[in-house]
Formats: C-alpha cells, sequence, structure tokens
C-alpha cells in the first residue's frame, strides 16, 4: 500500500505562484490607477514599483514556514496569529517602499514650483523648505504700508513673511513637521500592505485546507484499494478448497477402483496446476492463454475421471488473445459445467469456453451441452455464480457483467463481460 503524508503540506511552487499572483495584481492596479489620475508611465517610478513587488514578495515568503506551524492550529488560533503577526510585517513591507521611493521623494521635494504672473511683475517659488518665495517688483516693495490694528489678527493667521531684499519669503505654518509627514506616509502604506499580508495568509490557509482534502481523497482512494485486493483474494482463495475438495473426491474414486496409475496421473497434473496458481498474487490479472492453460489442466484432471464423458472445445479469438483477466475467473464455471453436465449423464458432454472481442470489451462464455436444468439453483452452482460475479463487480465494477441461463439448443452456458485490457508483451 503506498504511503501516504500524515501532514500535507502546500508545495512550496504553489506558495510562491500565490505570492507572484498577489504582487502581480497589485503592480497592475497601482499601475493602472497611475495611468488614471494623469501619471504617464515613467520607468523610474515604474521600476522602483517592480522592485517593491520582487522585494516584497520575497519577505512575504520568508515568513512561510511561520505560517506552516499554524497548519494544525485551530481557525481562531490562525486568525489571531495572523491579526497581531501581519502588523510588524506591514510596517516592514511600508519601509521598504519608502527606502525604494526615498530618492523620487528626494528629487519632489527639492524640486521648486514656479508660478509667473502674466503681467511679469509677480514671481512665486517655493524652497527646500517648502517655504513660497513671492518675488516683488521694487516699487510694489518700497510702497508698503504698515498694517492696521484690524488686520493684526489676521496676520497671526497667515504666512509670515519676511523682506530680504530680493523678495518676500513666506513660511508656511504648518501643524507638522517633516519627521511626523514621513511616519504618517509609512503608517498610510503600511495600512494597505498589512490587508495585502491579510489577503495571502487567507489564501495560504485555503490552498492547505485543499491539500488536506486532497491527502484525505488520496486515503480514502488507497483505503478502498486495499479493501478491494482483501475482497478479490479472499474470493479467489475461495476457489481453491472448492477445486481441491471435488479433485479429491476424483481421486478417491480412482484409488477404492484400483485405478492407481490414473490416480498417480491426476495427482502429477494436480500439483502442477496448483503450483501455478499458487505462484503469483491472487489479486493480479493474468494473460488469458495463461488462464487457458490451466483450465487445459483441469480438463487434464477430470479426463482421468471421465476419459469417454468429457470432451473440451476451446475458441480464442486472436484479438483477444493477449487480454487480461482475473486469474482463475472461469475455474468455478468449468467445474460446475463438470459436475451437472459431465457427471450427470452417461453419454458424452462437450464443454466449451469461447473468448472474443467486441469492441472494448472481453466476451467469454463457458457452455455445455448437457442437462439444461435451472442448474443455479442447485447446491454448489449458485455459489460458484456468485464468487464470479462477485470477483468482476470487485474488480471492474459496474464493467464487469454476468449471465446465465439454458442455451436454445440444449444445455447450459455462463457469459462474462469485462473491458478488454490488453496484456504487455
Amino acid at each position: 500500500m503506498t504511503d501516504i503524508v500524515e501532514n500535507p503540506r502546500v508545495p512550496a511552487r504553489l506558495v510562491l505562484l500565490s505570492l507572484a499572483a498577489l504582487w502581480t495584481c497589485y503592480f497592475a492596479v497601482a499601475t493602472l490607477r497611475g495611468a488614471f489620475i494623469g501619471f504617464d508611465f515613467a520607468w523610474p517610478i515604474v521600476s522602483r514599483r517592480l522592485t517593491i513587488c520582487i522585494v516584497s514578495m520575497l519577505v512575504m515568503a520568508s515568513v512561510w514556514p511561520l505560517l506552516q506551524m499554524l497548519d494544525r492550529k485551530s481557525n481562531l488560533v490562525r486568525l489571531l496569529v495572523v491579526l497581531v503577526g501581519a502588523l510588524p510585517l506591514a510596517f516592514v513591507l511600508s519601509f521598504i517602499n519608502n527606502v525604494i521611493f526615498a530618492d523620487i521623494e528626494v528629487t519632489k521635494s527639492q524640486a521648486q514650483d514656479v508660478i509667473e504672473d502674466p503681467s511679469g511683475k509677480v514671481r512665486i517659488t517655493r524652497d527646500d523648505a517648502g517655504n513660497i518665495l513671492v518675488d516683488l517688483p521694487k516699487a510694489a516693495r518700497s510702497s508698503s504700508q504698515p498694517m492696521d490694528e484690524s488686520s493684526q489678527a489676521a496676520e497671526d493667521l497667515a504666512p509670515v513673511m519676511e523682506d530680504d531684499g530680493s523678495g518676500i519669503t513666506i513660511h508656511t505654518r504648518s501643524t507638522r513637521d517633516k519627521s511626523y509627514t514621513r511616519l504618517d506616509a509609512l503608517a498610510d502604506n503600511a495600512f494597505g500592505r498589512y490587508f495585502l499580508v491579510l489577503a495571502w495568509a487567507a489564501l495560504y490557509f485555503a490552498l492547505a485546507k485543499a491539500e488536506e482534502a486532497r491527502a484525505a481523497e488520496r486515503r480514502e482512494s488507497e483505503y478502498r484499494r486495499a479493501a478491494e485486493a482483501a475482497e478479490l483474494r479472499s474470493l479467489r482463495y475461495q476457489v481453491n478448497p472448492h477445486f481441491l475438495f471435488n479433485t479429491l473426491n476424483s481421486l478417491s474414486a480412482l484409488v477404492m477402483t484400483g485405478r492407481k496409475e490414473d490416480a498417480e496421473h491426476m495427482i502429477q497434473t494436480l500439483s502442477t496446476f496448483y503450483r501455478r496458481t499458487l505462484s503469483g498474487d491472487p489479486t493480479n490479472d493474468i494473460r488469458l492463454v495463461d488462464e487457458i492453460e490451466l483450465q487445459k489442466l483441469y480438463f487434464a484432471i477430470e479426463a482421468v475421471r471421465f476419459p469417454n464423458r468429457l470432451l473440451t472445445q476451446i475458441d480464442i479469438d486472436p484479438d483477444a488473445i493477449d487480454a487480461m483477466v482475473p486469474g482463475m475467473i472461469l475455474q468455478p464455471l468449468v467445474e460446475n459445467s463438470v459436475k451437472y453436465a459431465v457427471a450427470a449423464t452417461q453419454r458424452p458432454v462437450t464443454v466449451s469456453i469461447n473468448a472474443r472481442r467486441e469492441g472494448g470489451q472481453l466476451v467469454l462464455t463457458v457452455g455445455d451441452d448437457g442437462p439444461g436444468a435451472e442448474r443455479s439453483k442447485a447446491e454448489g452452482c449458485g455459489i460458484g455464480l456468485a464468487n464470479v460475479r462477485d470477483r468482476l463487480k470487485a474488480r471492474f465494477g459496474g464493467a464487469g457483467t454476468l449471465k446465465f441461463g439454458k442455451r436454445p439448443e440444449g444445455g447450459f452456458e455462463t457469459e462474462l463481460r469485462m473491458p478488454l485490457e490488453l496484456g504487455r508483451v
């Protein structure tokens, strides 16, 4: 029986594919979102985003062994561990994002926004600190008047302006300093990464459940095959005692009548028969030609008992000669013909075995021209037919069938149908 892994694991290939699919979707969505809101497909941004996806995928793959430790835990434990453990991982992924995009952010912060007045008299720029610089004409700067008291309250809320002689600097009053803004961006990115981690964890546990279900199916299949093999072995072993019982009765009759040479010949043939039938696995199929040879040995044994009354006829279709059949599947049927046809009358009786191919099926028939009574109801005959029927069902399921009854021309015939399986030469 094939060994079954007790603790099925999600294959590494499947884990990496799930991560690649997740970050590929993220890359596509983020890039399309940027294009939708007006950003061009700038290679510096696209290349950095691609780098982030690859590095993030590798970081998440590194926590896969930790997720494996939760495979045998309850769903509640999994949920709690993932909800808590995803937080630091999300911040790590967010930090990676900020580091890779750091040079882009610095360049953007160092860039100055220039707004030109249509009259050409006012020029507004922004410095590295984020302050707004307004260049006014000298006349405008010299004519500027002090503010009155009514404007004092507005001054407290307005940006602070300084005139350094070349222009006016407006210091924007922000409630956030630079470091806080970066921390806020880090937390904002971490929030999005958090749900990506949760989504992948949910996908991983779904894959783990699928692996467990497949392992359970494999175990069930193995157990079912083992049960079928045990049933086939049991049914196959039922044939040997039955056959041996009948043969010993024939041998006893020969000894009692003083036919010692015939009895010796029967013993030798019986020895050859059992040597062939017991040498292999009783659950394995054998070639049809080998099955026919076994039945010829049986005919030779019974011919000693019925030298003038047992006639045989064997007709095998050449297209079916290499077909595979359950071992000794014909034995109970041949025995029935000998016992209930040959032994039941004083005239010669012909026992026939035919095999032919019909499409994808192998058709075997065992018949005789002896008395055509309702043999299936006779004691012993029904046991042999039931054994053959059960073996066909155990081996082929509904594809193996058994039919029997009186022949129109007289006698009794049994027909077996099974899928045609050709043996390898």
